[in-house]
């Protein structure tokens, strides 16, 4: 950013030209380096939700997810709304145990998914390290 503050600063400290175009000039180089850092701002958002999606589309019975309301459970049952192969998979239903209770949330609902949850990881969690 300070790249940016020297360049326009330099670019303006610049006698005016007499002509037309003076101003101009400068203002086109101002809106191309903020369209590039806007850019380059947007690749790492893109990147993160391209990883959220392929997490959800691979979703399998017996992970454990967080839905967007915070509710914390394992996937018990995954019900297909669709048959087509490019349909859309952000509004298959999920059936989700929590606690003693079960719950169905759309797929898209689905904030984060933290992996398998088997109860031998679980033992192997509770058991301490020898």
């Amino acid at each position: 950013m300070n790249t940016f503050v020297a360049a326009s600063l330099l670019l303006q400290s610049q006698p005016a030209q007499t002509g037309s175009g003076g101003s101009g000039i400068i203002l086109l180089v101002e809106l191309a380096a903020l369209l590039g850092i806007f850019y380059w701002w947007r690749i790492p958002a893109q990147k993160q939700r391209q990883r959220h999606e392929t997490a959800l589309k691979s979703l399998k019975r017996g992970d454990e997810v967080v839905t967007a309301g915070g509710i914390i459970g394992e996937v018990i049952h995954i019900r297909e709304m669709s048959k087509e192969a490019n349909a859309n998979r952000l509004d298959d239903r999920i059936t989700i145990k929590s606690g003693e209770s079960r719950i169905v949330v759309e797929r898209g609902k689905i904030s984060r998914v933290n992996g398998a949850t088997t109860a031998e990881s679980t033992s192997k969690a509770a058991s301490p390290a020898e």
